[in-house]
């Protein structure tokens, strides 16, 4: 047991379940709102500019890859003090809170292109696109997600450089993977990134992160 204390002690198990709590509340935001929405009228921002980005259904990889980054650097982000771990968390709560609020107030949708039927990873975007409906688009969740994977690495001399630098390549590389694969639109994109960075200052900056974290002291025992 001697030999998991210390781990215990970086991760205690309030974090451990405000970031249960997080993909839960994710579950909801991006699933649970279509209960609600489903029959309203969805906008489509597709622009020009959008249907002049390259369809490559192959970038379906990296659109899926990005699950495993989140797991990886959603962990990474809770063994870096619980100083920033609270921030983390905060910044993630508050962002998804203001997806509702959009996939509410304002329904979005695109119309998919049909895939070539000989197209590189074609089937593994069929699937992609049978599991999930063209809608909840503004802002992207996967943006959101993936900047701030980022954010939770960036400046932090105790990751390897190399690592923070594949983040944000990553991040940035599963942006341009939901445009190329029709998931979403550009203006999805900057939405998602322009709002976990505010979410992110917000958390930092404000009395947020610590307010987020006393719910859950008072919640969680140690």
């Amino acid at each position: 047991m001697s030999r998991l204390t210390p781990l215990a002690d970086r991760f205690p198990r309030r974090t451990l379940w405000a970031l249960v709590f997080a993909f839960a509340f994710q579950c909801v935001v991006f699933s649970g709102s279509r209960i609600f929405t489903a029959a309203w009228l969805h906008r489509d921002m597709t622009s020009a500019l959008d249907r002049a980005v390259p369809f490559w259904p192959w970038t379906v990889s990296i659109y899926v890859a990005a699950y495993l980054f989140w797991a990886a650097n959603y962990n990474l982000a809770m063994f870096q003090g619980e100083e920033r771990a609270w921030r983390f968390l905060a910044a993630d709560i508050l962002g998804k809170a203001v997806c509702l609020g959009f996939f509410l107030a304002m329904p979005t949708a695109n119309v998919r292109p049909e895939l070539p039927s000989k197209a590189p990873l074609g089937w593994m975007l069929r699937i992609i696109y049978a599991l999930d409906r063209p809608d909840n688009l503004f802002p992207s969740i996967h943006c959101l997600d993936s900047w701030l994977c980022w954010a939770a690495v960036r400046g932090r001399k105790n990751i390897p450089a190399a690592y923070r630098v594949f983040s944000l390549v990553m991040a940035l590389a599963i942006a341009a993977s939901t445009l190329t694969t029709r998931q979403h639109v550009l203006a999805d994109a900057a939405a998602g990134f322009l709002l976990a960075e505010l979410c992110w200052q917000l958390a930092g900056h404000t009395g947020l992160a610590a307010g987020y974290r006393r719910i859950w002291e008072g919640s969680q025992p140690r």
